[in-house]
């Protein structure tokens, strides 16, 4: 949003940064879609830009550009609003420690050694 609404952002300068833009844009509206209320005007009005086509021609692309911007812009208002799905309402997704390498690493040359410690402690028959 704020590449398209920054006072001091340029206007995208060819049809593939509209594009890019428009993309990413979508993208965070269906992310946001998901904790929005349902049938939220900001959800629907920002959804019904979404699924539009980029109109052709310089300028009404670019007025499509700000107004999806304008829309998305309205939805994480809402969203932050209305609170969207609190952590409550979404199962919890046990997340599992992963080790860096280095501690597996690590972890590796200490058994070694307490192999090799323990080796050498036995009696010899």
């Amino acid at each position: 949003m704020a590449l398209v609404l920054d006072e001091d952002s340029p206007l995208p300068e060819t049809a593939g940064d509209v594009e890019d833009l428009v993309r990413r844009l979508r993208g965070h509206i269906s992310q946001l879609g998901v904790v929005a209320p349902p049938g939220a005007p900001a959800l629907v009005a920002a959804q019904q830009l979404a699924s539009a086509s980029v109109p052709e021609g310089h300028m009404s692309s670019r007025v499509h550009l700000v107004k999806l911007a304008e829309a998305t812009q309205a939805l994480v208002t809402t969203v932050r609003t209305h609170g969207g799905a609190s952590s409550t309402t979404l199962p919890r997704r046990r997340r599992w420690w992963k080790p860096r390498i280095n501690v597996v690493r690590g972890s590796v040359f200490a058994v070694a050694i307490g192999c090799l410690v323990l080796a050498a402690s036995l009696p010899r028959t």
